[in-house]
């Protein structure tokens, strides 16, 4: 088999070497020339005055092809950068388009003709179901019914979180042997090793799957192991040494939609509800979705203070017109959610 037919099949043996010549590349040239001059008559044979220039023309190879790629990378990333500079001035001038077009926008609008029919269809749904007592009360029985039920609803899904964790301001979690955060495409995690050493890649074990992680030190038994809570984009995580202490860990989620309420199913939960996406980066969303999830946060803000959400202030805005254009009509004794 020729070199160029699998030119990665020995990456894993000069890899292992790498890790072990703790004096870097010198460590690792030197061992292998040292390799040539012990075992074999590379640098004293019959080939030994083209040896040097052997050596310089694999060098240069490899140089020129290094190169390429690294050029070619600079134009990626170059393009990458200025793509995403486009896209955040296109979306900060719609932005301002839509905040223009709304300041421009009168006060009252005049409904269509669909809209009143609409409006006036669920009016008469409305009054239909209403009962008034002797005393001129109005009450709305089966709608109470059903508030009751969603409160109860509501209860018992406040029960389920009660026992889970708040998140931290990075919305995971500050456990006992590590910390985790996340936005909404990717996982965070440190793992702090307490030894007297500095630490170095040979050291660590660790092991991404698509849904499945280990990490741990060599020789010792895992700090973190298990299925994790979602499926991750293996290609695109990626690990590192910080401080010489810790273990820096990226995960990008393969679902970049939800957050997670923990990092394995094993550990404990975070109350997701408690999450807050200002700390996600809004910035690296697209247009869509990030118009989505501002509105998501406006309505949880608005519920938090008794307020309306956007979704009920329209249509309590729709139905204040209809009264105004309708003032022949009585409804005080009814009652509207």
């Amino acid at each position: 088999m020729s070199y160029n037919a699998d030119p990665e099949r020995f990456d894993g043996m000069l890899m292992n070497m790498a890790q072990q010549c703790e004096g870097g590349i010198h460590e690792l040239l030197g061992s292998f020339f040292g390799f040539l001059q012990r075992k074999t008559d590379f640098f004293v044979g019959t080939g030994a005055s083209q040896a040097e220039e052997l050596v310089m023309s694999k060098f240069r190879e490899h140089q020129a092809v290094a190169q390429k790629l690294k050029k070619e990378q600079m134009e990626k990333e170059k393009k990458k950068a200025e793509k995403k500079a486009k896209q955040k001035e296109e979306e900060e001038r719609k932005k301002r388009e839509a905040e223009q077009a709304k300041e421009e926008e009168p006060k009252i609008k005049e409904l269509t003709d669909a809209e009143a029919e609409q409006l006036e269809k669920e009016l008469s749904q409305k009054k239909e179901t209403v009962e008034v007592t002797a005393n001129g009360d109005a009450k709305e029985p089966e709608k109470k019914e059903e508030a009751k039920a969603d409160g109860d609803e509501d209860e018992e899904e406040d029960e389920k979180d009660k026992n889970k964790m708040k998140p931290n301001a990075g919305n995971g979690a500050d456990l006992p042997n590590y910390k985790w955060t996340q936005t909404l495409s990717e996982v965070e995690i440190r793992v702090p090793f307490n030894v007297n050493f500095a630490l170095k890649g040979k050291d660590m074990v660790v092991d991404i799957g698509k849904k499945h992680i280990k990490v741990g030190l060599k020789g010792h038994p895992p700090v973190l192991e298990g299925e994790m809570y979602n499926s991750v984009k293996m290609e695109e995580s990626t690990w590192c040494i910080e401080d010489k202490k810790i273990l820096l860990i990226n995960l990008e989620k393969v679902n970049q939609m939800e957050w997670w309420s923990r990092v394995v199913t094993s550990d404990p939960e975070i109350n997701t509800k408690k999450v807050q996406p200002e700390n996600s980066k809004l910035s690296d969303l697209d247009g869509e979705t990030r118009a989505m999830v501002e509105k998501m946060m406006y309505d949880q803000r608005q519920k938090e203070m008794g307020k309306p959400t956007s979704d009920e202030q329209k249509k309590q805005d729709v139905l204040k017109k209809f009264m105004e254009q309708h003032p022949e009509m009585d409804f005080s004794k009814c009652k509207f959610n």
